[in-house]
Order: C-alpha cells, then structure tokens, then sequence
C-alpha cells in the first residue's frame, strides 16, 4: 500500500507543478457555474436546493475525469518511463491503485470546489443538507467507475488525445444507455435493464438525498472491473505474447471472471429495494411509522394492483420503477397483510375488460413525439387499492404533479406515500360495518345517558326514548367494548356541578324564561375524547345512530374525518330573454372548488348551508370563508358548533378578490363572520398587508415601442403576497408541520390578545418588521406614479399577524341575544351561552388563501411560493380535528422550499460572491505549488521522472 501511495504522491506533484490540473479545474469550476446560473436559471427557478448541480454532473464528471486520465499511462508509454515502472519490483496493483487515488484526489478537490453553490443556497432559504451529502458521495462513487474506465483506456494508448477522446465516448455511452430518450423507445421491461445499466440512471434516487445499495455497488463494480482490466493490460505488457501465452490467457480469464461476478452480483442485488439510507430530512422516501400502523391495523387483506403499460409516455416512464419500490415497501411492512400484483393490460385483453368493467379502469391517450413522426400511445399509468368490497383507483392524475419550465413540463410524483396510505385508510375504513367500526373502539369506553325522565317534555320523549333503545342496541353490538349507563341527575346538586365542570353539560331549557328545566345528554367518553349528543328539536331512532355512529369515527383513532365547507354561492342573474338558452350567461360558481375536490381526496368534504341553524352531527371540522352575510340561523349554527367543542378554521379576510375583464376587482367582504371573530377573540381589521418580503404576481406590464404599445405579462414582485418563512412561523405548531413558506394574499391584519380568559392563544404566522397597510383598498400597482414598485411605500407598520390559534372555552355570540330559532313553540331549545367543551379556532386573516384563483397560481411556472397554501389548510384541518397522524407523511417533500425575496442587486452580488468562493481557493492551488517548487530546497531536491522512479523503487 505504500508504493500505491508513493506513486499517487508522484502523480499529484505531476499534475499540480503543471498547469493541467489549474486547467482542468477551472474549466469544471466555470461549467458548474455557468450551468446552475445561467442555463438552469437558479433564481428564476426559486427553489432552495443544488439538483441542477447533480443533475449535470454525471455529465461533467465524463470530461473532467477523461482530462485527468489521458496522460496517466498515455504519457508514460510515450517517454518511455513506463517500460522502466514495469520493471521495477513493484507490483502492476499498486502501481494502477496509485495512479487511481491521485485521480480521484484530483476529483475530490473538484467537488469541494463546488460547495460554495449549497452554502449559497442554504443562506437564501431552507435547505435539506440530506440530498446534498447524498449527491457528493454518489459523484464521488460515480468519478470512481469513471477513473477506472479512463486509466483502462488510457493503458492502451500513448496517445493522449486519442485516451481522452476515447474515455469521453465510452463514458458518453455509459451516460446515453439509460438516458430517457433512449429508454423511451423500448418497452417497459427492457427500459428497466437499461435504466439500471446507465451511470445518469442510476444517479437519479442518489440525487434525490437516498444513497441505495445497488446503486453503490453498481458503481463500485464497475470500478472493481475497468481497474482490472487495466491492470491486466499493463500486466500484459510485461510479457511475451509468444513466449507468456498461459500467463496472457490467464489474464483475460480474470478479465472475464471479474465482469462475470459484476454483472451477477448487480442481478442477485437487482430485487433489494430494502437496503438503502434516506438522508432527506423528513425521511421523504422511507416508509413513515404512521404507513407501517396503517398496515398493521388491517384485520383482513389487502390487495395492491399495478396497471402500467410496457410503453407508455416518456415523461411517466421512469415513475413506474421507483411505484413499483415502494409498493415492494409496503408488502414487506405489510408483514403477510399485503398483496402486490403488476400487470400490463395492453397485452391481456381479458384482463383489460375486466378492470374496465370492475374497476372503471382505462388506458389514456398520450401523445409521444418521437424523431421520426408524432403519435398517440394508449397507456395504463393505474394503482388500484382494495380491501373486502371497496376499492380506489389512483390514476396517473393522482399520482403525478405536472409543473411548467423554461425547457417544457416537469413531471414528477406527487407525495406516493401520503397518497397511497390515504387511500388505504379510507377503504379500509369505508368497508367496515358498524360491528368492526365498534371493535375498534378501545377498552374501558362509555356512553351514558344523562336524562330526567319526570322534567323531559312531551315533546321529547320519543327522541329520549330513540337515545335510550339505539344506545343499549349499539352497547350489545360492541360486545362489552362500550358500555351504556342512564343517568339521572334530578335533584342531585353534587351530581350537576361534577357534569358542569368535567363535561361541560348544562340542563336545557323547555320554556321561553327558562323555568323549567331538563337534561337529555348522551355522552361517549372513549379514550380522552368526549363525545355529546344533544337533542335539537325531535330526532328519530336513525338520526341517533347516525349521530353515535359519527361520534365513535370522530373519537376513534385512525378514522377519516368530515370537514364541512360554508361560502356563499353566488346569485343567478336573471335570464336575458332576448337570447336562447343556449347562450345565457352560465350561473357564477362558488370559490373554493379546487379545495373541495383536492380535500375530497383525503377528508369526507361536503358544502352545508346551516340555514336549519345547526351543524351536521358528522362534521368534524367547519371550515368558513367567503361565506357573505351570514343569516342568523347560520352564525347560531357555527356560534353553537363551537360553544359545543367543535372545530372551526375561518379564513377571514376583510376583502375578496375577484377578476374580471377590467382586471382584479376587489370588493368589501361582509362583517358578519368578523363581528363573531371579535367576540372569540380575533379582530380583523379592514387594512390590506403589504410586505415588503413578497411573492410575485403575474402582471400585465404596458411596453412602448415607437409609436406601438404592447402588453406583457411580468411575474413581478406584488407587496400584497406577504411570502413568511421561518421568521414568521411558530415553529413546532402542528398546523405548520412541514412547511417552509407561506403566501397569505390580499390579508387583513388580525389583532389577538396574548392571553384571553380561559383561552390559549398562539400566533402562528406574522409578516416582517417592514410591513406597512393599506387602507384605500386599491390592489393593482401603478408603475407610473410608483415606478419602484407600483404601490408607494408607506412608514412600516411593524410586523403583523396573519393567522393565529386559539382554543379552549369560548364566550357565545348569542349570549345576550335571543336563539333565532327559539320560539316557544314545542320542539324548540335554547341555545348554549358558553362552551360546554373546549372548542378550536383558527383564523387566517386571507379569504383568498386557497382560493381557485390561488390555486391555479401555485401550479403555474414561478407559482412555488403558493405551494404550501394548500398544505397549511389541509394541516389546519387535521390539528382542528386532532388527527395528526398523516402530518409527518404530507409535510415530507410535499412543500417548495422556495428562496428568500432578492433584488437583482443582491443576485448580481450572490453570484459573484459565489464565483470568488470558487475560484480564489483554485488560484491558491495554482500559486502555492510553484511557490513551494521555487524554493532552493526543491529545486534541489529534483522533481524529474527519474527521481519519482527511485522514490517508487525505494519504498517497494
């Protein structure tokens, strides 16, 4: 080992006291640059993360390590000095390893050349450092195989140039076997060997932050085999071929044998999907503990099917091998409870009707454009997830988000997990019958019903009688899981205080005055969740079991949760009766349709109009926003939902924001959801945000020309998009989780006390210290009052609050006002005038957080910043209904860690500053060397062949 690293000594004084290596280094330092600046437009793209870096490396690495080759034994053959090595007493291995670990030192101050881009990056925004170190060990891996392809070319030449064009070609190939194009145009199993085979390919998981197995052993055996091969060769040289023929048949032997035992041992590893370290930070590409409980709490099988076609569109091709890993994951979390089948229908037809008929199940029409002629390729891109008799299909729409770029579409897979563990939940939950749902109800659960039978009114004595009977059927069907009890609290003073204060139960009146008094309360008390059922007028047998039905998902771990969706639905305007139906204006449709179809995906959604004056009983969580004039029926039917215990997330703002052909048209939101806000304990104000950390916005921009105009369109920095990060976060909140940026558009500032009686109060996002408001209400800038930024800048108002939380027992809005609903006649209760139960409320001071028009935004090119809008909701939404158990898999890799708003300045200066943190360490590595060689001692001391030579002899 000594020789091997007096000779990687010697190699490194050759390549550094020459200016090859500043060269080289340079030539790499400028590329990488060049390329992550200029060609994939680092700012422009806005994302906080270096994958264009690795991305083109695999490339990069084939021409520098080539360069680095070419002389290695080109050279010695050429001066002769190679003849003089192979005579030593040295053995052929060390001397190739020597020339191997100054290659690859070589390579190594390449790469640290081009750490400056990741600090860069984690300066201007959150950076996940797991892909980062990942990347650098894979393309230390991948210079390997590239260092021992060059040196075994590079033995059999003395020509340097044709060494270096060689290696080029060969590691080019390499490159293009896996490359998509290639792939492309064959079908899917014989594009999964080429995949495999390419050095690009199998760079793709490495990048990504997950350093697996058979991608390190692919590389290390292809390093293993090219240092053969070039040592045989120069083992070769040392011989005579006519006189050594056993000896040269003994090396090709060993040539074939060692690229024999490399390709079996990449098929044997082919199938291990298992062995490999996800270094993302929130474990993006592992299998989360919540998936392995979902599997584990399957009490019957669950069958997964794969439908993809062997050619399908090139742009989904390679997603079907890292779908197909996964499901392999979860067969094997699964632990016998899974069953993974992979079919490609196009070649069965029986198949294909069949799950057409079943399944609903059907190719799509993609249109492939390949070099010769454009045509439409009819693909299956399917997972079908069924347990007993319910089933879901996730189509390629499902598992796939499609974002524009300057160089056309990026396809890339949505949140697998999160999507296929979803599923999973919701149809194995939906094939439960009541008795599996009651199994699942943990030991030691309750239902008891508080009633007093000589006070109830007639009225009510058909639904305390549907309680009594539908409770007791349900407790027999639990098997003694849930046990019943009735209670009755009449004249027991002890008794209504313990109810009051544990449980937050009071007796309902029967009367306008309140003189006569009663209780009808069925509890459930599972866990530490307490469930109420309070009669609201006359409820039949199947109303009950509804409400207890609901009660036990809402209570029981693990179950799906309703969220209920109240806006307003705009008004038809009359028709026009001199035009035909045909072409009458269609009705206007209300906002928030993107979320409601987006959150059906994963929560039973459902629009309700309150106008009976309560909320469903199966309603989790309420969600309010655009909602206009609230009636009163409908504020008491909120007001009461949470005086109840209830879960309301408001989005609140003081304006909404529509478009029309003059361009956007902001219009007052009505006050009545802000005047029950104020009550709680949040008050929206009626100013605009304007932040100067903002997103931009597309907007159109007038352009002269002469005597012409014209109009562009401009993502251009709007104030009114206050883009918070971590400064403006409560980090650690349940509702942040996974976030790394927020856009709160068009908000009102929200003014919450830090401590309210009996209130907890958390501030969970703020704007920066130089917002400023805005009160005249107009929202598009004016460049030719305002050239800087359209707007004006006012003195900053500080920062602001954007949304907060609070939760516990809240005062009611109908407290001092009479029930809307209460008549007096019979069937009629008052309501409650405080909490009975801690309730949840979260405020967002934007109606337009997650409108249709924001939505849309985010899926748009330079759209990134929006991205976390939709996660931030449907994360307030599980902290509201207290089921954060899918919150680790949704916040991994599911939002854009987009960077921090720059000015063209700051840029310039960034990059710069980068620049000279590349190239001033380079040009020390130049200097220093000559300087130490121009010292007496070292010119003494002799850097020739010969002496390199003697240093090798000597230490063998």
């Amino acid at each position: 080992m000594s020789a091997a690293l007096t000779v990687a000594r010697k190699e490194l004084r050759a390549l550094f006291h020459s200016p090859i290596a500043l060269i080289f280094l340079g030539v790499f330092g400028g590329a990488t640059l060049l390329i992550f600046f200029t060609i994939e437009r680092f700012f422009a793209r806005n994302l906080a993360d270096v994958r264009p870096l690795f991305e083109w490396l695999p490339l990069l690495l084939i021409f520098l390590v080539s360069a680095v080759t070419m002389r290695a034994w080109a050279e010695e053959r050429r001066s002769g000095t190679l003849e003089i090595l192979l005579t030593l007493p040295v053995r052929t291995a060390d001397l190739v390893l020597g020339k191997f670990l100054a290659g690859l030192a070589l390579v190594g101050v390449a790469l640290a050349l081009t750490l400056p881009l990741p600090i860069l990056v984690s300066t201007l925004g959150v950076l996940d450092w797991g892909p980062v170190i990942g990347g650098y060990v894979g393309a230390l891996a991948l210079g390997c195989a590239y260092l021992a392809i060059g040196l075994a070319v590079s033995s059999r030449t003395d020509n340097q140039v044709v060494a270096l064009m060689v290696t080029v070609v060969c590691g080019g190939l390499l490159y293009l076997v896996g490359a998509d194009g290639v792939v492309a145009l064959f079908g899917d199993d014989v594009a999964g060997v080429l995949r495999s085979v390419g050095s690009g390919s199998r760079f793709t998981s490495i990048e990504r932050g997950v350093l697996d197995l058979r991608d390190l052993v692919y590389y290390g055996s292809l390093t293993a085999l090219f240092l053969v091969v070039g040592g045989a060769s120069l083992e070769a040289t040392r011989l005579d071929p006519r006189a050594n023929r056993r000896q040269i048949g003994g090396l090709r032997l060993l040539v074939g044998l060692s690229a024999l035992n490399a390709v079996a041992l990449n098929v044997w590893l082919a199938p291990v999907s298992g062995a490999r370290l996800d270094l993302t930070e929130n474990g993006d590409y592992s299998i989360s503990a919540v998936t392995e409980e979902a599997l584990s709490s399957l009490d019957g099988p669950l069958y997964i099917s794969g439908y993809f076609s062997e050619r399908s569109h090139p742009l989904l091709a390679p997603l079907v091998p890292q779908i197909k890993d996964l499901l392999a994951e979860y067969v094997l979390a699964g632990e016998g409870r899974v069953e993974l089948s992979l079919h490609d229908p196009a070649t069965d037809a029986e198949l294909e009707q069949e799950i057409g008929e079943q399944y609903g199940i059907r190719s799509f029409p993609f249109g492939v454009t390949d070099r010769n002629a454009q045509s439409v390729v009819n693909a299956y891109f399917h997972v079908l997830v069924r347990f007993g008799d319910e089933y879901e299909v996730l189509s390629f729409q499902d598992l796939i988000d499609v974002s524009a770029s300057d160089d056309g579409l990026d396809v890339r897979l949505r949140n697998l997990e999160y999507d296929l563990t979803r599923t999973i939940r919701r149809v194995s939950q939906d094939f439960q019958s009541a008795g599996a749902l009651l199994a699942q109800v943990p030991e030691g659960a309750r239902m008891t019903l508080y009633a007093t039978p000589g006070q109830i009114p007639e009225e009510f004595a058909e639904t305390a009688e549907a309680m009594r009977s539908v409770a007791e059927q349900v407790a027999a069907r639990s098997e003694g899981r849930l046990r019943f009890t009735e209670i009755d609290p009449a004249g027991d003073d002890a008794l209504a205080q313990e109810l009051y204060e544990r449980l937050g139960l009071r007796p309902l009146a029967a009367d306008l005055l309140g003189t006569q008094v009663f209780y009808l309360h069925l509890v459930l008390e599972i866990g530490e969740q307490v469930e109420r059922i309070l009669p609201r007028g006359a409820l039949t047998s199947a109303d009950v079991e509804q409400a207890i039905e609901a009660s036990v998902r809402r209570a029981t771990p693990g179950q799906l949760k309703s969220v209920g969706l109240v806006t307003e639905t705009p008004e038809a305007p009359p028709p026009n009766p001199q035009l035909p139906p045909q072409l009458q204006p269609p009705a206007p449709q209300p906002d928030y349709r993107a979320i409601e179809q987006i959150l059906s995906e994963g929560y039973q959604i459902r629009r309700v109009e309150l106008t009976e004056g309560h909320v469903p009983d199966d309603v989790d969580v309420l969600v309010v926003g655009k909602a206009g004039a609230l009636s009163p029926a409908q504020q008491l039917a909120i007001d009461q939902y949470l005086m109840g215990g209830g879960s309301v997330v408001a989005l609140a703002g003081a304006w909404r924001v529509g478009v029309d052909r003059g361009g956007l048209s902001p219009t007052r939101e009505e006050r009545t959801l802000a005047d029950m806000l104020e009550t709680w304990g949040a008050v929206v104000g009626d100013a605009l945000v304007m932040d100067p950390l903002n997103a931009p916005f597309p907007i159109p921009v007038t352009e002269r020309r002469g005597m012409f105009s014209m109009q562009r369109i401009e993502l251009l920095p709007y104030p009114m998009f206050p883009d918070v990060r971590d400064d403006g976060f409560l980090r650690g909140h349940a509702a942040l989780a996974g976030l790394g940026a927020v856009t709160v558009p068009w908000s009102s500032p929200l003014t919450v006390p830090e401590t309210l009686e009996g209130r907890q109060v958390e501030i969970l996002l703020r704007s920066s210290e130089g917002t400023w408001l805005n009160t005249s209400g107009t929202i598009e800038p004016d460049f030719t009052a305002w050239p800087d930024d359209g707007f004006g800048s006012s003195s900053p108002a500080g920062s602001q609050v954007l949304a907060a939380a609070i939760t516990g027992r809240f005062p009611s809005v109908f407290a001092d006002r009479p029930s809307p609903l209460f008549s007096g006649e019979a069937g009629a209760v008052r309501h409650m005038e405080a909490s009975v139960a801690d309730g949840r409320l979260l405020v967002v001071g934007s109606s337009e957080i997650v409108s249709d028009m924001v939505v849309q935004l985010s899926g748009q090119s330079g759209g990134e910043p929006h991205a976390g809008n939709l996660q931030l909701l449907q994360n307030a939404i599980d902290w509201a209904s207290e089921d954060t158990a899918l919150l680790s898999i949704r916040g991994g890799g599911a939002f854009a860690r987009t960077l921090r708003p720059l000015d063209d300045e700051a840029r310039a200066a960034r990059e710069w500053t980068t620049a000279a943190a590349v190239f001033i360490p380079l040009l020390l590595i130049g200097i220093v060397p000559r300087a130490r060689r121009s010292r007496p001692e070292s010119i003494a001391a002799g850097t020739s062949a010969a002496g390199s030579i003697e240093a090798v002899e000597g230490s063998a």
